[in-house]
C-alpha cells in the first residue's frame, strides 16, 4: 500500500484531500448550525455555468468556477433576501439557469471536452499541483476571513435578529458567508464533484455536532471527519477500483448512519 504514495498523482490526491477538509470543517459547520444546506447545494449546481465558460474560453475551468460560483451565490442571497421571491424559488432559479448555462457553453466549445465528468462526479487522482496551488490560496482566504469574523458570524448563526438588534451588519455579512460556501465548492469540485459537493459539507459538521455544540470545537471535529473521509474513500477507491468520488461520500454516510443510530440508541440528542 506504501508504494502508491509514491506516485506524484496519489500525493496531489492526498493533499487535495487535506486541504479541501479544512475549508469544508469550517465553512460546513456554519451551513449546519443555520441550515443553509439546500442554499449550499444550489450555489454548487448553478456553478456548473462556471465550468461551462471555462470551457468554452480555453482556460482552467476553475478559473470560470470561482467568479461564477460568487455571481450566483450573491444573486441567491440578494433576491431571498431584498425581494418578495421565496427563497426556495430563488434556489431553484439560479440551480437551473446555472446548469443550463453551462450546458450551453459545453455545446459552444470547439473540439471536445476532457474531464467534465470529473467536474460533476469528481476526480480526486487527476487534481494537478496548479489546481492544489490555487485551493491552497482560497483555504487560505477562507480561514482569514473567518478568523477576522468569527465573533460576527458567531452571533448571526445562532440569533440572527439579536445580532441585527445590536448593530451588527446582518446582511453583509450573511452575503459573506454565502461567497465563502462558493468558494468552498470550488475547493470541493475536484475532490467530489458538482453533484456531491452538498454532502461532504453537511455530513462532517453534522457528525460532528453530536460531539459539541461549541462552534469552533464543531470545527476541528468536522476537518477531522472530513480528512477522515476523503483518506479513507480514496484509499478504498484505490483497493476495489472504483469512483473515489462516490467512495468518499459513501463512507461519510455510512458513518453519519452509524453515529445517529449509536447516539438514538444512547438516549443522546
Amino acid at each position: 500500500m506504501i508504494e502508491i504514495f509514491r506516485y506524484e498523482f496519489m500525493q496531489n490526491a492526498v493533499f487535495a484531500a487535506l486541504l479541501a477538509s479544512l475549508a469544508c470543517g469550517i465553512i460546513g459547520s456554519y451551513v449546519v448550525v443555520r441550515k443553509i444546506g439546500f442554499i449550499s447545494g444550489g450555489i454548487a449546481h448553478a456553478a456548473f455555468g462556471g465550468i461551462g465558460i471555462g470551457y468554452y474560453l480555453g482556460i482552467n475551468p476553475l478559473l470560470g468556477l470561482i467568479p461564477f460560483s460568487l455571481f450566483s451565490a450573491l444573486g441567491i442571497g440578494l433576491l431571498s433576501k431584498k425581494t418578495k421571491v421565496a427563497e426556495d424559488t430563488a434556489i431553484g432559479a439560479f440551480w437551473a439557469a446555472g446548469m443550463a448555462v453551462g450546458v450551453l457553453f459545453i455545446g459552444l466549445s470547439p473540439g471536445y471536452v476532457p474531464n467534465l465528468f470529473s467536474y460533476l462526479f469528481g476526480s480526486i487522482l487527476t487534481v494537478p499541483r496548479s489546481d492544489l496551488l490555487m485551493i491552497a490560496g482560497l483555504d487560505l482566504f477562507i480561514v482569514l476571513v473567518v478568523f477576522a469574523c468569527y465573533k460576527e458570524f458567531l452571533a448571526i448563526s445562532f440569533d440572527e435578529e439579536y445580532a441585527e438588534a445590536s448593530g451588527v451588519p446582518t446582511m453583509l455579512l450573511y452575503l459573506l458567508q454565502l461567497c465563502l460556501i462558493a468558494l468552498t465548492v470550488v475547493v470541493l469540485v475536484r475532490v467530489v464533484g458538482i453533484v456531491m459537493v452538498i454532502a461532504l459539507l453537511t455530513i462532517p459538521p453534522a457528525i460532528a455536532r453530536y460531539f459539541s455544540r461549541n462552534l469552533l470545537v464543531m470545527m476541528v471535529l468536522s476537518s477531522f471527519f472530513c480528512a477522515f473521509f476523503t483518506l479513507s474513500g480514496l484509499w478504498m477507491s484505490y483497493i476495489f477500483d472504483v469512483a473515489s468520488g462516490a467512495m468518499i461520500i459513501l463512507t461519510a454516510a455510512v458513518t453519519f448512519m452509524i453515529v445517529a443510530a449509536g447516539k438514538r440508541l444512547s438516549g443522546s440528542n
